[in-house]
């Protein structure tokens, strides 16, 4: 290093001092992937196919199901929770007319009985006899229907980011939006109306309410390359839409009156976790009520994440459900 730095002030003071050649730029950063699927299926429900993903031993275990929100979301974001694969298999498996699996768009099948049955179906085909059933939004809402309906086959459920009554959820929501400066309220309240203002306005009001609830974290590379790489047509505008409805603030779909609160009392409360982020859309004061309801329950909370916790703070979600499963894999 000395040296060279004498050979510059030498050919400086000569009159004929030259640059170094640049410093090459750095290598990009590796984008560390979600562990590609070890086998794929599309397994026939009533309605089409559905398109499954499975990682690890299916016998070490009792299994992790995980079902994603929407209805029309995709099982993109849970990849994040694959690590789990280490000790038990781990399940992630688009919805009809989601992501890879089949979209005939048939409103008949957009029942809330038939997306239980779709599950019931997916553990059939695998010939697995228990398993972790884990909800996460509207997946929240099957897991909890599915439980109720299949104890024998249900070691634990995880009701996540809990939706299980639209009363509740559209209440939270326009509670949360109190919190947001006075025109991000207006402009939401503006866009409720039979005469909204322009679609770009009313976007960006409500990216302000998902920015502080909904996902506080953007995607991350690994998830976008995850995105690009599974592929699928993922989000299905089509059955949300339908079902719910055109914003968080009102549901004006078949799921505007629905209610499994009723059901709480119906499944093992001693292998069932509330599972919410700190900033979550399913308000705590909500979700404890929940829990009241549903004896001998846990609930956790996700530090610094919102309604999207898996992707808001995966290590933490991982390291609760993690121990959450080992403690109730036996029968």
């Amino acid at each position: 290093m000395i040296r060279s730095l004498l050979l510059v002030a030498a050919l400086a003071l000569s009159g004929c001092a030259t640059a170094y050649p640049p410093e090459p730029p750095p290598a990009p950063v590796a984008v560390e992937a979600y562990a590609p699927p070890e086998r794929e299926l599309m397994v026939p429900v009533q309605g089409g196919e559905v398109y499954v993903r499975i990682n690890g031993d299916l016998d070490a275990a009792p299994p992790v199901v995980f079902l994603h929100g929407g209805p029309g979301g995709t099982h993109n974001g849970l990849a994040s929770m694959l690590g789990l694969a280490d000790e038990r298999a781990v399940i992630l498996y688009d919805q009809l007319d989601s992501g890879k699996s089949d979209r005939p768009n048939d409103p008949a099948n957009w029942r809330v009985e038939r997306f239980v049955d779709e599950l019931e179906t997916i553990r059939q085909t695998l010939g697995i006899e228990r398993w972790h059933v884990v909800g996460h939004s509207w997946g929240s809402a099957i897991a909890l229907e599915y439980a109720a309906k299949y104890p024998q086959h249900v070691a634990s459920t995880v009701l996540g980011g809990t939706y299980i009554n639209t009363e509740r959820w559209i209440a939270d929501a326009n509670i949360l939006l109190e919190e947001l400066p006075q025109d991000v309220q207006q402009t939401i309240a503006m866009c409720e109306t039979d005469a909204p203002p322009p679609a770009e306005q009313c976007s960006t009001a409500t990216d302000a309410f998902y920015a502080e609830f909904n996902r506080r974290e953007p995607p991350t590379a690994t998830l976008r390359a995850y995105s690009e790489r599974i592929g699928g047509e993922g989000f299905n505008p089509v059955i949300y839409n339908a079902m719910w409805g055109p914003s968080e603030f009102r549901s004006r779909g078949s799921l505007n009156t629905y209610d499994a609160v009723p059901l709480l009392a119906r499944i093992d409360g001693s292998r069932t976790l509330f599972l919410i982020g700190q900033y979550d859309e399913a308000r705590i004061d909500t979700v404890e009520d929940y829990v009241n309801m549903t004896p001998g329950a846990e609930f956790g909370v996700i530090p610094g994440a919102a309604h999207g916790f898996m992707t808001d703070r995966p290590m933490e979600s991982e390291a609760i459900l993690r121990a959450w499963l080992a403690r109730h894999d036996a029968p």
